[in-house]
């Protein structure tokens, strides 16, 4: 019996001291993962805050420039995209499409100097704006909670704690690639 008791205490004192390790480790992926999950639906709600300001935007816009359909469409459907789209990257896609529609829009309004100076559409324009900075900060936010809980799973003993139990590495927020480079405008002034 003795001589069970010696193996026993050493399979013991392993399991104790592999506990002491991954369970501290496996519960800051669980922090950490929360974390990326809390702030990716950050992100989310201000890319919905936008979604819901829009339409407000277009309409107003409408009585203004009816014969600007094109535009128009080009920004209900790229927020379309965006609202059915999911994960980061989908998301980031859609998002720099719909800037890009937004952006054409801005300049459709420079044409318009009656629009520029009606106050509702100010008023718009500014809430878009803000959320423009809150969507900035929250995609910043939430790359920065990735990046810490990616540097976990690449760590001693974060690596073989995750791989243990599937906590594999989070997707960052990227802006597409189209997004480097500036779009096109049209000032309908060209003459051939």
């Amino acid at each position: 019996m003795k001589k069970l008791l010696g193996p026993i205490g050493i399979i013991i004192a392993i399991v104790v001291v592999l506990g002491l390790i991954f369970v501290p480790s496996y519960n800051k992926f669980v922090n950490l993962e929360e974390n990326v999950d809390q702030s990716y639906a950050q992100v989310e709600n201000q890319l919905q805050r936008r979604l819901d300001l829009i339409p407000n935007l277009v309409n107003t816009v409408k009585g203004y420039a009816s014969h600007e359909k094109e535009v128009l469409t080009q920004i209900s459907e790229a927020r379309a995209k965006l609202a059915g789209a999911s994960g980061p990257e989908e998301q980031a896609a859609a998002d720099s499409e719909l800037s890009s529609a937004l952006s054409r829009l801005l300049v459709v309004v420079e044409n318009y100097p009656d629009l520029k100076a009606n106050q509702n559409f100010t008023q718009l324009m500014d809430e878009l704006a803000g959320t423009e900075n809150r969507i900035a900060v929250a995609r910043q936010d939430y790359n920065t909670v990735v990046a810490d809980y990616n540097k976990q799973t690449k760590r001693f003993p974060g690596r073989l704690v995750a791989s243990m139990f599937g906590f594999g590495e989070k997707e960052y927020f990227k802006a597409d690639a189209a997004a480097n480079e500036a779009p096109e405008v049209d000032f309908g002034d060209d003459k051939d």
